[in-house]
């Protein structure tokens, strides 16, 4: 065989490839579990290096579709442009979370090999980069590989649980509420929680209980509760202080309670005379 025919061959192997990248690609970005599914090969083989380990076709499912984005606020994008060659196909991406600072992005490299059309190998190279909003207003980025053995996708799942936790069972009401009770609650240990709080997500413990706690009243407030009551309702919301209250207030809304009511009222007004 002449170079000629086997640049060609390269070429419409290459092509071949592209297709089925392209495919694997589109069906991420539509988060369609099924078309994703459907491109791994019966012999694929996922290899996590982050977490060290090595998946079949059997384990992808419940992988695939604890990391598809599905709420808002989670993006996942391709950062780089798709570099292909014969079999085999790089891509990189970052799936971004916000956090109490900023935003948590998680950056994921993929070497992808392809066989008969189907994604056959996937060699995963993950890392975990936190930015927090800096004093002018950008971002800076620093590395916060996690030291507790956990992957940035598991950390992803955990935030996850964390945040439906609160959504859904308002441990925050309790002005006891400690870390200890949220990790035994959510299934976690202390120390992870401690992590994704302090490493990830740019905040503590209490700074994200009574963030928690404010949303909670300003949701209140907006539904029509009486604006005159506002110190009952920060004590019914779990603070255990006012001073704590208003602190966060300020820190949150940069308006007093008493500002933030004027706002509410004369907005209220302002609808009623259209």
């Amino acid at each position: 065989m002449s170079a000629d025919d086997l640049f060609a061959d390269d070429a419409a192997q290459t092509e071949r490839t592209r297709e089925t990248i392209l495919r694997y690609h589109e069906s991420w970005k539509r988060r369609d579990l099924e078309a994703v599914m459907a491109l791994y090969h019966p012999d694929i083989e996922y290899n996590d290096f982050y977490q060290q380990r090595c998946m079949r076709l059997d384990d992808l499912r419940e992988y695939v579709e604890n990391n598809l984005p599905q709420r808002p606020g989670e993006l996942l994008e391709h950062v780089d442009r798709i570099r292909i060659d014969g079999h085999t196909a790089f891509i990189q991406f970052r799936i971004s979370l916000l956090g109490g600072e900023g935003l948590v992005t998680f950056r994921t490299g993929e070497a992808i090999t392809v066989r008969d059309g189907l994604i056959w190998r996937i060699n995963e190279y993950a890392t975990l980069v936190r930015e927090v909003c800096g004093r002018e207003g950008g971002f800076t980025g620093r590395s916060a590989i996690s030291r507790l053995g956990l992957s940035p996708r598991q950390l992803q799942q955990m935030a996850r649980d964390l945040q439906e936790y609160f959504q859904n069972s308002k441990p925050f009401l309790d002005a006891e509420l400690n870390l200890q009770q949220v990790a035994t609650a959510t299934g976690y240990s202390r120390n992870q929680i401690s992590h994704l709080l302090n490493q990830v997500l740019g905040e503590s413990f209490y700074r994200y209980v009574n963030r928690a706690r404010l949303q909670y009243l300003l949701d209140e407030l907006q539904a029509g509760s009486d604006l005159k009551r506002v110190d009952e309702l920060a004590f019914a919301a779990g603070f255990n202080s006012l001073s704590a209250f208003y602190n966060c207030f300020r820190r949150h809304t940069g308006l007093s309670p008493k500002a933030y009511l004027k706002q509410i009222s004369s907005r209220a007004r302002a609808q009623d005379s259209h």
